[in-house]
């Protein structure tokens, strides 16, 4: 069978893909090999409500996320989150707010209250000693992790960027590289002559509002407009396909062989891939009315007795999700690897770690993710977080961008 174009994968980078070919009238089929689309962006169901199994939120830089939402008629349901700090739960056992102006926990003003509360003032003074080092110190660093400890010191590297990077990108700042963290930010090395200095500019260059947002009802919201959209231009969506070989050209599926210009939205598994598990709770528990660590937590590695990595508090976070659940509080928490009792060890690590006594555990909900995908290194036009990187801000951002020069190329 001839057709325009195959997307194989029916993630959110190929269902973008499928949508934008369509519109840019080429005959489009996607297959999908599970029996749902949207990958991790799926829907919930807890306690009588639809909560996001895995991103419940969008990083708003670029604005290709909101630009696509508002095209697909969800523009009135972007939601911010609540205007209420994210806590640091320390190494020692304590708590403290994040400070407020950084980049992935890398602080603009390293001797701002918040930063020394949050890391003592002989880090903070490490870390200002910044300002007085070699431009070139740190210049070539291949990690975040290197950049940081040559620039800023330990105690920052350790202290607030690991449990960032870990909250946000699933790994450990020394497997993330400089330009994958944040892609300006060597660059603004360059040109300030220290790595403050470089935040601030990135910062300022931010638009105004928060860094993050949503969609009332869930972001697996977008998956369903997006294939619904899809449908009604036409592309063909089939699920539950047996995909075999795939090349530029031709994909196998189901016995058939289609031939057209392919598009790869799934990618094949990292050597080092990680496994993660999300513990998603509705609890009774009165105390976290007062919503006592804001939006959530990051967790410092080496916290007694605290096994998850992060901690967010929906129902504080999202005035969705708390008008969803009238005198209920929802939280998820993350950990990596498979624990062996994921809902006890979460009940436990969540009264530890939001400080309050929690009655009773309405319902749960567990499931597990397999993160880190390889980069692709042939010649078959790609989308996805292999080719573009973690998050939906980017990913949806590259689907477009590469489904544009799919219509130029003609």
């Amino acid at each position: 069978m001839a057709s325009d174009a195959i997307v194989v994968g029916g993630g959110v980078a190929g269902l973008v893909a499928a949508r934008r070919l369509a519109l840019g009238g080429r005959r489009v089929v996607l297959l999908e090999r599970s029996d749902h689309l949207g990958g991790q962006v799926v829907a919930l169901p807890i306690a009588g409500v639809d909560l996001d199994a895995a991103a419940e939120s969008y990083a708003t830089r670029g604005g290709a996320v909101a630009a696509l939402a508002a095209e697909l008629g969800l523009g009135d349901d972007l939601v911010t989150p609540t205007p209420a700090p994210a806590w640091l739960h320390r190494a020692d056992g304590t708590a403290v707010p994040l400070p407020a102006t950084g980049v992935l926990g890398i602080p603009g003003h390293p001797l701002a209250p918040d930063v020394v509360r949050a890391i003592g003032r002989p880090a903070a003074l490490r870390a200002w000693a910044d300002r007085l080092l070699p431009r070139r110190r740190g210049a070539d660093a291949a990690s975040l992790d290197d950049l940081v400890r040559a620039r800023m010191g330990a105690g920052v590297a350790d202290g607030l960027v690991a449990p960032i990077v870990r909250g946000v990108h699933s790994k450990e700042p020394r497997d993330l590289t400089v330009d994958t963290a944040s892609p300006r930010l060597r660059a603004e090395l360059a040109a300030r002559g220290s790595l403050a200095g470089a935040v601030r500019a990135l910062r300022a260059q931010a638009p105004a509002g928060s860094q993050v947002g949503g969609i009332r009802g869930g972001m697996h919201r977008l998956v369903t407009a997006l294939a619904r959209d899809a449908e009604r231009l036409g592309v063909d969506i089939r699920t539950g396909v047996d995909i075999g070989r795939v090349t530029a050209d031709a994909v196998e599926a189901d016995g058939e062989r289609l031939v057209g210009t392919v598009v790869r939205a799934f990618a094949e598994p990292a050597d080092d891939q990680r496994r993660l598990t999300l513990v998603t709770l509705v609890l009774e528990a009165p105390a976290l009315d007062a919503a006592p660590r804001g939006t959530g937590l990051l967790v410092a590695a080496g916290a007694p007795g605290i096994r998850a990595r992060a901690l967010t508090h929906l129902t504080a976070k999202w005035a969705w999700v708390a008008e969803a659940l009238p005198g209920r509080h929802a939280v998820r928490l993350s950990y990596d690897g498979d624990p062996a009792d994921p809902v006890g060890q979460a009940t436990r690590d969540a009264a530890t770690l939001l400080g309050v006594r929690i009655d009773s555990v309405l319902d749960s909900a567990v499931r597990t993710w397999d993160r880190g995908v390889r980069t692709p290194d042939d010649d078959i036009v790609s989308v996805g977080e292999g080719a573009a990187g973690t998050g939906l801000a980017s990913v949806v951002a590259q689907a477009e961008r590469t489904a544009a020069e799919v219509l130029t190329a003609g």
